[in-house]
């Protein structure tokens, strides 16, 4: 898989630190969300339906909803990438990550049909960032208010998947 070397903190929004600081520094983003897609689905798809419907917390979303909002969340981030990459310089809006999950139906669903939808998402994520050229890994929008380069927006979703499951570790099970 292609290198893609990691952003500086210049790149990307103080909040997306958080995300993009648990990526490891070795330019090999892609492998880590082919890799960690796998440990998501073999660890979420052990769950017995009883943990994947729990809320630690009221208002608090479900395992499953987390699923479906790493999904919606890898689209919405994968498309600012690819507006970004193109040299589009039209500002994006953002999105409310509360009413996508209040509407998506998360909890009505098998936890397998969501993963597969998350796959079927990271399939076109890395396909994406495969066929970018690396002269287009440093161009960048505003999106939300926030500046974001591609490279930073591609381990900005390794992140935030791996701290959505260290949160599911901390606080579910």
């Amino acid at each position: 898989m292609k290198r893609i070397e990691k952003p500086k903190p210049d790149e990307y929004a103080v909040y997306a630190a958080q995300y993009i600081e648990l990526v490891p520094d070795d330019g090999g983003v892609l492998e880590h969300l082919s890799n960690n897609l796998e440990s998501t689905r073999e660890f979420l798809g052990s769950l017995p339906e009883e943990k994947l419907l729990y809320r630690y917390a009221e208002g608090k979303w479900t395992i499953k909803e987390i699923v479906q909002h790493i999904a919606d969340g890898e689209r919405v981030f994968a498309y600012r990438a690819l507006r970004f990459a193109r040299g589009d310089s039209t500002e994006l809006t953002g999105f409310e990550q509360d009413d996508y999950v209040l509407t998506s139906g998360a909890n009505e669903r098998t936890i397998e049909s969501l993963l597969d939808e998350l796959s079927t998402v990271r399939a076109g994520t890395i396909s994406l960032y495969e066929g970018l050229d690396e002269s287009t890994h440093l161009l960048s929008g505003i999106a939300s208010g926030n500046i974001m380069t591609v490279r930073a927006i591609a381990y900005h979703l390794a992140g935030h998947e791996l701290r959505h499951l260290s949160i599911i570790r901390e606080r579910y099970l």
